[in-house]
């Protein structure tokens, strides 16, 4: 039994299927955290399949050369640069009070009648470098406002702003899910923000402009008196310009961007110009570049100390400890299937039963999604276990790019009870669970269904 668990592709699946399950009763049924759930599924896992001890731990004088190691060093060394930096600038633009300008500048721009729409577009914009849960948070009090300015359901201002903030959260860089899995796949991240963008656009424009037009016109929600905050004369004349806010959130795109496309675009002589703009374009530098510019034009030139800044920074990077943790312990668990020989038998089961590997990707993220809440752990799971599958089959930048998009389409669909971000949008947004259910849940399933749809049509012909 154990040397056809080891040994043969049916085992190997069987092994693959069986860590997959522990891994979610462990998660769901004894709420152990994810990261401790994926480090004791992935040596489990090793044993099951007969790796040495050494290989998977290592020995006291050369740890650095087991899977434990080598899976949390390899993809933290990428990642946790990138989301740090994205994490802070994301802090600056916030407390500057960059929403608000965007937003207001959108809504006055789109006039009363277009304001959910002007809602939608705030969303796709300042979600970029702002955590989903804090874009709720900044931009739920100019819903309200213009809720009640409108006269009509809070769903129909709310839907399209969440709708922006979800898929810019969910499909592109410096966002955790998105950073991981191009870190996991070993995809540049140029290619994710340009992927990311055209599989984004046209989601959010079914779900966050058509679905949300539809929906809330029939459901009607109140905007409650008590939500409403009266911003001070002195917090609106201290606001940074349009142009400083979008300025800062459009640099570290653009810079990325040019580091990955820049030897195409530049000259073949032009060799120091290309060695330029693949410094400036590396992701980290170019964050960098982008934390320092917000740093002096948001912070310190509008009256922010160098500790105001680093108290800012500190309360920032907080939560980021316990994603860091999940994606290194998610990236053991794919070097466990990869050195066990999983990914080849899976890589061959889906090639004898002509299934797109981008449709089995999205199907194991919208499980692992589903049954246990959270998308980051969707995303970092799907992408262990997909890398050594991909590995086998030769994909390029492009096509491991669109299969990131799909995974983290995934990650995104049905969010219901098991997922904070249901419960925040529920209180913030005056909505009971059924009317949640009908609204949040269908917005988010229609989101990942249309990502994933332009993700697998442009598979199909790249």
């Amino acid at each position: 039994m154990i040397h056809w668990l080891q040994t043969s592709t049916g085992g190997l699946l069987t092994l693959a299927a069986v860590s997959i399950a522990l891994l979610l009763l462990l998660i769901i049924k004894f709420k152990m955290e994810p990261f401790i759930a994926l480090i004791v599924v992935g040596l489990l896992t090793a044993l099951a399949a007969g790796l040495p001890v050494g290989t998977i731990v290592g020995s006291a004088q050369k740890a650095s050369d087991s899977l434990l190691e080598k899976g949390f060093g390899g993809i933290l060394g990428h990642i946790t640069a990138i989301i740090g930096l994205g994490t802070i600038l994301g802090a600056i633009l916030e407390k500057s009070g960059g929403a608000q300008v965007l937003t207001g500048s959108l809504l006055k721009a789109f006039g009363e009648k277009r304001a959910p729409l002007a809602m939608g577009i705030a969303g796709l914009i300042f979600g970029i470098p702002v955590f989903f849960d804090i874009g709720i948070f900044v931009l739920a009090p100019l819903v309200y406002v213009a809720a009640k300015q409108g006269g009509k359901s809070l769903v129909l201002y709310a839907l399209p702003l969440l709708a922006g903030l979800s898929v810019t959260h969910a499909f592109l860089p410096p966002h955790p899910g998105p950073v991981a899995a191009a870190g996991l796949l070993h995809v540049e991240l140029g290619w994710i923000i340009l992927m990311g963008i055209v599989c984004a656009i046209p989601a959010w424009f079914i779900g966050g402009v058509l679905f949300s037009s539809w929906i809330g016109k029939r459901i009607h929600i109140p905007v409650p008196e008590d939500m409403i905050v009266e911003r001070t004369e002195e917090e609106d004349n201290n606001l940074p310009s349009l142009k400083l806010v979008s300025l800062i959130i459009a640099v570290p795109l653009v810079l990325i961007l040019v580091g990955t496309f820049g030897s195409i675009w530049l000259p073949k002589d032009a060799v120091t110009l290309s060695g330029i703009a693949a410094f400036i374009g590396t992701p980290a530098v170019a964050l960098t570049i982008s934390v320092l510019l917000a740093s002096w034009l948001l912070g310190t030139r509008r009256g922010m100390t160098g500790k105001d800044l680093g108290a800012l920074s500190s309360a920032a990077l907080r939560p980021v400890a316990m994603i860091l943790l999940v994606v290194g312990a998610g990236a053991f668990f794919g070097a466990v299937l990869s050195a066990t020989g999983i990914g080849k038998a899976v890589a061959g089961s889906l090639s004898d039963a002509g299934l797109p590997v981008i449709l089995a990707a999205y199907v194991i993220s919208c499980g692992m999604r589903i049954a246990q809440g959270s998308a980051t752990v969707a995303i970092v799971t799907t992408s262990g276990i997909m890398a050594p599958t991909v590995t086998q089959l030769g994909f390029t930048q492009i096509q491991l790019a669109l299969l990131v998009v799909a995974i983290s389409a995934g990650s995104i669909i049905a969010s219901h009870v098991n997922d904070g971000g249901f419960w925040i949008i529920s209180r913030y947004f005056n909505m009971s669970v059924p009317e949640t259910l009908k609204t949040w849940t269908v917005l988010e399933t229609v989101l990942s269904i249309s990502g994933f749809g332009v993700a697998a049509l442009l598979m199909a012909v790249v």
